[in-house]
């Protein structure tokens, strides 16, 4: 296994994000120059912190399955946007630019994000082909395109059924400017650009409504672009793999009705 610690710099702000690689080695016995997608973990914890689990568990999962993984622990509050938009992005330019080295294939990036860490995985989905995006980073857009989108109970609203605490960390003082925070609200923001997306969130979610879910999904069909979306009718919010690899400390987050998404993900990655 390929495992590193790589830092990755927000351009022109200092703050900088670690990216955990877990990639898998080639056989000379099986296929020495087979060439695996890849999933990049955006954990989440509200824009305030990087969830443990919401990462290296998610991301042993995908490796089962036969897919690389790395993780992301991005900037978090104090650093404001587009740090840890642009950290994303410069990791995916990353993992094209090792694709060789990593046994990558470049065109089928998937990023993966949970709660607020799913804000920050559909932001690089709508935003990575506009201007200021490439201008921070200097490079095309396309070195840091996303083939695919995995949003696991994913923040996407800052209306009324949006996460306000994600989006006041998120911006600091700018969350006072409603233009700002208005377009973060990224169900407004899906172009024909926007990646295929495969989404699942809970009905009984009461700290991320269900309808962000709903809301991002109905913008993306409405402009005819692929996306999976599966709601569960029971589960707190957080629920990482909904297993025991991944409850919290208090005993909360097993879920059985929900332990398929994983799978189901891996299946969607198939058609990428």
């Amino acid at each position: 296994m390929i495992h590193k610690k790589i830092q990755v710099e927000a351009p022109g702000s200092g703050n900088q994000a670690e990216l955990y690689t877990y990639f898998l080695d080639n056989s000379v016995e099986i296929d020495l120059n087979r060439k695996r997608p890849v999933v990049l973990i955006c954990p989440g914890g509200g824009y305030a912190m990087t969830s443990d689990r919401e990462a290296e568990g998610i991301a042993i999962r995908f490796l089962a399955m036969g897919y690389h993984a790395a993780v992301l622990r991005y900037s978090v509050a104090p650093a404001r946007f587009p740090d840890a938009l642009t950290q994303l992005a410069k990791a995916v330019c990353l993992l094209r630019e090792n694709a060789e080295e990593w046994n990558i294939d470049k065109d089928k990036i998937v990023v993966q994000g949970s709660s607020a860490g799913g804000h920050l995985a559909a932001s690089l989905g709508v935003f990575w082909n506009k201007p200021f995006l490439s201008r921070i980073l200097g490079v095309p857009s396309e070195n840091f395109r996303p083939n695919g989108l995995i949003l696991s109970y994913p923040v996407i609203s800052s209306g009324d059924k949006g996460h306000q605490e994600s989006f006041q960390n998120l911006l600091g003082e700018d969350y006072e400017d409603e233009e700002k925070r208005r377009g973060m609200s990224l169900e407004n923001c899906v172009t024909k650009d926007t990646p295929r997306t495969f989404l699942w969130h809970t009905a009984t979610d009461d700290t991320v409504p269900v309808e962000n879910s709903i809301m991002f999904f109905q913008a993306l069909h409405a402009l005819d672009i692929s996306a999976e979306l599966h709601i569960y009718p029971v589960g707190v919010h957080g629920l990482g793999l909904a297993d025991s690899e991944t409850v919290n400390c208090m005993g909360i987050g097993i879920q059985e009705e929900c332990q398929s998404w994983v799978d189901l993900a891996g299946e969607w990655m198939k058609h990428l």
